[in-house]
Order: C-alpha cells, then sequence, then structure tokens
C-alpha cells in the first residue's frame, strides 16, 4: 500500500522545471543600471560556457529639468558573458553589452535628438534564488559615444541589477 502511494505522489504532483542556470535555458525579466541609461525588458540564452542576451527599453516622459520638453528614450542591445565560475545556484562571469539609445527631445518650438552607443565591459554575478528565478548583479566600466553637436566620448564605472525567469 505504501509503494503504491509513493508511485502516485510521484507520478500526479507537479514538478519544477529546475532550468535556472542549465544549458538551453531561457530567462525573461528586466534589467536597470545606476546611471539610468540602459534599462529596460530583457532577455538571456544560457549556453554550457557562456550567456548572452538582449535588452529592449522605452520610456516617455516629462522633462525632468522642468522646461516643458517631453523627453522620449529607446534603447536596445545585445550583451554576452562567459563563465569563469560556476556552481549549482550561482555564477560569476566576464564580458560586456553594447548598446543603442536614440533620445527625442519635443521642447516648445524647437525638436532635438541625440544617439548614443554605449559599451558596457566588465562582470556579472547571477544568484540563483530558485532553480527559476535569478538576480544579477553588474559591474564595470561603462563607455559611451554621442552624437550632440558634436560628438562626446565619456566613460564611467557603472553598475546594475536585473532579475529573469527561466524556462
Amino acid at each position: 500500500m505504501k509503494t503504491k502511494l509513493l508511485i502516485a505522489t510521484l507520478v500526479f504532483t507537479p514538478s519544477l522545471a529546475f532550468a535556472g542556470g542549465e544549458d538551453g535555458s531561457l530567462g525573461v525579466g528586466a534589467e536597470a543600471d545606476i546611471a539610468g541609461r540602459v534599462s529596460g525588458l530583457s532577455m538571456t540564452y544560457n549556453m554550457e560556457s557562456f550567456h548572452v542576451g538582449g535588452l529592449l527599453g522605452f520610456s516617455d516622459a516629462p522633462d525632468p529639468a522642468g522646461l516643458g520638453a517631453d523627453v522620449s528614450s529607446f534603447t536596445i542591445g545585445g550583451r554576452g558573458y562567459y563563465h569563469v565560475a560556476s556552481t549549482s545556484a550561482s555564477d560569476f562571469s566576464v564580458g560586456g553589452g553594447l548598446y543603442l539609445q536614440h533620445t527625442k527631445y519635443d521642447l516648445p518650438g524647437d525638436d532635438d535628438s541625440t544617439d548614443a552607443l554605449i559599451l558596457d565591459l566588465g562582470f556579472q554575478i547571477r544568484a540563483f534564488i530558485t532553480p527559476e528565478v535569478a538576480l544579477s548583479f553588474t559591474g564595470g566600466l561603462n563607455v559611451g559615444a554621442a552624437d550632440a553637436d558634436g560628438v562626446v566620448l565619456a566613460g564611467s564605472l557603472n553598475g546594475g541589477a536585473g532579475v529573469h525567469y527561466y524556462f
């Protein structure tokens, strides 16, 4: 009787996906950096020794400077990280990403826009708090080039965080 009950429990109990961090798993979520330059919805695909992903972000908000401008921004980009060290519930990776950001400023009587190319180089730590959910923390160097009234090339230390659900 106990054997039949055990078999029935194993067969009819829903199982977890156990996909987090495994080869071939796909994660969907969101990421943001502390500078607020690169943030949005993201997707990550795990492979044996690295993971790749993409990011898509959009915002349309009033001008934070209070000049009456409508500021909209669109960001798209991709990234890849090589796993230097891994455990069953975490990994430490090095790599980076490349993002294109278009920002449009609708000022009263004047419209302007800028395009920025942002390169992130650094590390990423992912901690799988459950087999399907990962928190990520990213740090490193952020280098950007923009077309304003010329070319601006700037770099800064950067950090960010994200959360993904893996299938």
